[in-house]
């Protein structure tokens, strides 16, 4: 064992990264303050015990690949900046940064190794949060956000802001496009819980076997791909608001755990079977109707019951048409700020052309009609022929939509398996161009075709 004299100790408290001495037999030596107040175990907890009490994923990789020593880095003397997580007493997750070397006397034996964590957490949440922001950097304008000055929008202005006064679940409903998403940063800026993270999750956007290690986290080895721990989103949300977007699409299975979160306020991650206790408030959104969803039994009533406390719904934009010359007047001025092009306004044909379409893609779409225009445009005003192929053949007359009925229409209308047939046939099998005549992702489209039992061949039909 190593002797560590009073100078030796407080050298060691000088370090402000948690640190431990471990031997070559794995036991932990000695750790200083730091290293408690990280891991959340006393000195007298870690040190005896093997390094395996805190469950690094990077430490249970070196060990495996160790092939005389207790650990790799007895064979290679040192490693720099290894991200790696620990995790705490409580089962809570901690991000870090790994520096470790071999320590050897003065005829070169080995006595053991030094490492140092440093705390990468709050670094990493704040990348996290970084990202999302970059997204929404260039929406900046208006109501936090959100351009409108039509009745219709600013009753849901006023609704926000009484939304945000309370903790309870908030439930946002709109057609794609609508601007869900802003709405619920809107609620967190405005709300208590402003300066605590905010982490969203697009229920639609990915396979249902990782939803839920997405939403809960895993432990390494939890299951094949499951190299290393991964902290969930409703972890990474602690403290303040996570938002679930196209919660209509969350599978069955997900949906019971996520029920139990909310009347529990803790989950278990994939692999563990230890609870882990969490604070955060839930926005949800969807475009779909769930109350049908709930009687065809794809959508838990209690779990409705549960984020349907404040229900915001988004106008769609052939609801507040008045707002159509202030959002085409923002986006100009974004994309001539963002491309140096010296375009001015819309052609009033265009203007009239763009108060009489019905925006099945709502702002969404109305934002990239213009992305477009401004490719094709070079200066001046935005004439008919720098428009999309569906306006110029319908121009200067009112421009209508496709036979195939989009997003909420088609499933009003035609169902959900009708209306993602025609979309199908539309877009010659082409899962992306389906997405857009629905308003929907990709990953959407493939999971109700998964659903309904459609597969593509050269043309869609039904999977026997």
């Amino acid at each position: 064992m190593i002797r560590l004299n009073r100078y030796h100790e407080e050298i060691i408290e000088l370090v402000s990264d948690g640190l431990m001495v471990v031997g070559e037999d794995g036991n932990i030596i000695t750790v200083n303050s730091r290293m408690e107040d990280l891991t959340g175990f006393s000195q007298q907890e870690l040190v005896g015990a093997t390094c395996e009490i805190l469950n690094c994923d990077a430490c249970d990789t070196a060990r495996k690949k160790a092939k005389m020593a207790w650990c790799r880095i007895f064979e290679v003397g040192r490693t720099r900046g290894k991200q790696c997580m620990i995790m705490k007493k409580n089962g809570v997750y901690v991000h870090a940064i790994k520096n470790a070397t071999v320590l050897k006397d003065e005829n070169g034996d080995t006595i053991g190794a030094v490492e140092t964590f440093t705390d990468i957490s709050e670094v990493t949440l704040k990348d996290i949060q970084l990202r999302q922001m970059t997204k929404l950097l260039e929406e900046g304008q208006g109501y936090l956000g959100m351009v409108g000055r039509s009745p219709a929008i600013e009753k849901t202005f006023n609704l926000i802001e009484r939304a945000a006064l309370c903790d309870a679940p908030v439930i946002i409903f709109g057609e794609s496009g609508t601007g869900k998403e802003l709405a619920a940063h809107a609620i967190h800026q405005l709300g208590s819980r402003k300066d605590e993270p905010f982490i969203q999750f697009n229920c639609a956007a990915l396979n249902e076997s990782i939803v839920e290690s997405e939403l809960f986290g895993h432990i390494r080895g939890a299951f094949t791909g499951a190299y290393n721990h991964r902290k969930g989103r409703f972890e990474a949300a602690h403290g303040g608001y996570i938002f679930l977007d196209e919660i209509g699409d969350l599978p069955v299975s997900t949906q019971t755990k996520l029920l139990r979160v909310l009347e529990t306020k803790q989950f278990e991650r994939v692999g563990d079977n230890r609870p882990i206790s969490v604070d955060v408030r839930i926005i949800t959104a969807t475009n779909r109707n769930l109350s049908n969803l709930i009687s065809q039994g794809h959508f838990r009533e209690d779990l409705f019951f549960r984020i349907n406390v404040v229900p915001i719904h988004l106008p769609s934009l052939r609801e507040r048409r008045e707002d159509i010359p202030l959002l085409v007047e923002t986006f100009i001025s974004r994309l001539r700020q963002k491309t140096g092009k010296q375009i001015s306004s819309l052609h009033p044909r265009v203007l009239a052309s763009f108060m009489e379409y019905d925006w099945p893609g709502n702002i969404r779409e109305l934002k990239s009609v213009l992305e477009y225009a401004f490719v094709i445009a070079e200066s001046g005003q935005i004439e008919v022929g720098h428009l999309p192929a569906p306006f110029q053949k319908n121009s200067p007359t009112r421009p209508h939509t496709s036979p195939i009925h989009y997003g909420k229409q088609a499933v009003a209308k035609s169902g959900e398996k009708e209306a993602l047939i025609q979309a199908l046939h539309a877009a010659e099998g082409n899962k992306s161009s389906a997405a857009q005549i629905l308003g929907v992702n990709r990953m959407t489209v493939w999971n109700r075709m998964q659903k309904h039992g459609l597969h593509l061949e050269k043309k869609v039909t039904e999977g026997k």
